[in-house]
């Protein structure tokens, strides 16, 4: 059951942002830290990713468990209340987003998607970021010998 009546769940749905949230930061602040430099929601990529590394052809998404439905997370359960259009919504949400990843990937971009839930493990995210980063900056030098 919910505790909010319809004007409180109305306000706070709406506060809902879709940049600078709190996992966003932490990823943000973590690449930084492994020396890396980005730039934030490119608006001419599909998907507008969160951090864009040009040079290397590389997005990061840092997707909310909830509005991209995180398959298995105790976060994506979907709410009690108007059921049917959080249905649709959030199918919609999943469809968009292997959309956008589809394209990026005929352009010739690598991505990779970072759960708001993998944001509380900081040992294993940094371990994860630091992975996918050093091996796709490697490949990208590789490349630019042959």
């Amino acid at each position: 059951m919910d505790n909010l009546n319809s004007e409180q769940r109305r306000r706070n749905m709406a506060s809902v942002t879709a940049k600078d949230t709190k996992p966003e930061l932490v990823v943000r602040k973590l690449v930084h830290r492994l020396g890396y430099r980005y730039r934030l929601h490119v608006a001419d990529l599909p998907g507008k990713p969160d951090l864009v590394f040009k040079r290397l052809r590389l997005v990061i998404f840092v997707n909310g468990c909830f509005w991209h439905q995180h398959r298995g997370c105790r976060k994506s359960k979907l709410p009690t209340m108007n059921r049917s259009f959080w249905t649709e919504k959030l199918f919609r949400n999943k469809q968009r987003d292997k959309q956008n990843k589809r394209r990026l990937t005929s352009l010739g971009w690598t991505y990779l998607v970072i759960w708001e839930c993998e944001t509380r493990r900081i040992d294993r995210l940094t371990e994860k970021l630091s992975r996918f980063l050093t091996e796709q900056e490697q490949h990208a030098e590789e490349t630019n010998r042959h």
